[in-house]
């Protein structure tokens, strides 16, 4: 079995409150959790009104595929307009 983690740092654009950047987050967090199903949730700077961080897991049993499925939701998420992505880091960890 393979995990894979990953941490993204965001920029949001034109988000001047708290509540804002909780509405953006939601609708972004429940598109991706929607499209991909894997687990993805804020994990950091949330009290941080233009940053996040959303962190990411997704299972398998197969490297390459985690790595193909990892590029489509980077790319699902840098599509939207409301947020840049600063960061990804990510790493994939092996389970007998």
């Amino acid at each position: 079995m393979l995990v894979c983690l990953i941490r993204i740092q965001l920029h949001l654009f034109n988000v001047h409150s708290l509540k804002e950047k909780r509405s953006v987050l939601k609708s972004a967090i429940e598109k991706t959790r929607h499209k991909f199903r894997m687990s993805i949730a804020e994990v950091g700077e949330q009290d941080v009104w233009q940053s996040s961080a959303l962190g990411i897991a997704l299972v398998g049993n197969d490297k390459g595929l985690l790595e193909r499925e990892m590029e489509k939701v980077l790319q699902f998420l840098e599509d939207n307009a409301e947020f840049e992505i600063v960061s990804v880091n990510h790493e994939i960890w092996g389970y007998e």
